[in-house]
């Protein structure tokens, strides 16, 4: 066991530095894509595709569902707390938030597209926070640095790992609200209200509210093909509707700006 954990670990790593490095070298339009695409839930998924039944899968990404949700109090919390607090305050209170909530939330009744409903709702209750704070969005380059890059790595591929080997023997649940845990946002929450301080950290946290739907597809999909199609073509047809609506809402963006300008 501890052999298969080491190696779901290390994969894990690998992919999300090789990721977020492609992503740094790629440039904005096709790095914003990529920078979309479930670097953490891809691998947990991968995992648990090759190795569980379609039930287990199906009910895992249910939880994963409800873990997303959590992760939108996430990150208003951590966008409310960063006004007063420090990185490890206001990101272990968020921490503190998501963990009941994405256990609370797997407790609710329903299926796949409750979930999604629920999201929606949230969305937009997390969404009204942030126009209600008004944070400015400054103009900041930055790079992340080889620690921030392993530090994402090693977090990502010990959740993955865990949930995958060690947590699936206590469930579906367990495992998918393991998958669905913010790695992406803590660090980044971390890495940018240490060095560039709070503002840029939360107005950054706040608007990655919206990127998340990419997950969401990613995890809708795999739902709905779980069992119905192999393992690895469920995979694959999931991960590009995660793409194409990262796509979507990278290209969306673009418009807004452009007509704010033309205005």
């Amino acid at each position: 066991m501890l052999s298969m954990l080491l190696t779901k670990l290390v994969a894990t790593a690998l992919v999300v530095i090789g990721v977020s490095v492609t992503v740094a070298r790629l440039g904005p339009r096709l790095g914003g894509i990529l920078a979309g695409t479930p670097i953490v839930l891809g691998p947990g998924y991968f995992f648990m595709l090759q190795e569980q039944s379609a039930e287990f899968v199906r009910s895992a990404v249910l939880s994963t569902l409800h873990a997303l949700v959590a992760t939108l109090l996430f990150s208003s919390c951590y966008v409310i707390a960063a006004a007063r607090l420090g990185p490890l305050g206001s990101l272990g209170l968020a921490t503190l938030c998501w963990i009941p909530a994405a256990f609370l939330f797997s407790l609710l009744p329903g299926d796949i597209w409750a979930a999604v409903l629920l999201y929606i709702i949230v969305l937009a209750m997390a969404e009204g926070i942030r126009r209600a704070l008004d944070l400015k969005q400054p103009v900041v380059v930055a790079r992340s640095g080889w620690f921030d890059l392993l530090l994402r790595g090693l977090l990502a591929g010990l959740v993955v790992g865990v949930a995958t080997t060690l947590a699936a023997r206590s469930g579906p649940v367990l495992s998918g609200v393991l998958v669905g845990f913010p790695v992406g946002l803590f660090t980044i929450g971390w890495t940018l209200h240490q060095r560039y301080g709070a503002e840029v950290a939360r107005c950054t946290i706040s608007l990655a509210q919206h990127g998340m739907l990419s997950l969401v597809a990613f995890a809708v999909v795999t739902a709905l093909l779980v069992g119905s199609a192999p393992p690895m073509a469920t995979f694959v047809l999931a991960l590009l509707a995660s793409i194409s609506v990262s796509m979507a809402l990278f290209m969306f963006s673009r418009w807004r700006v452009r007509s704010a300008f033309s205005r």
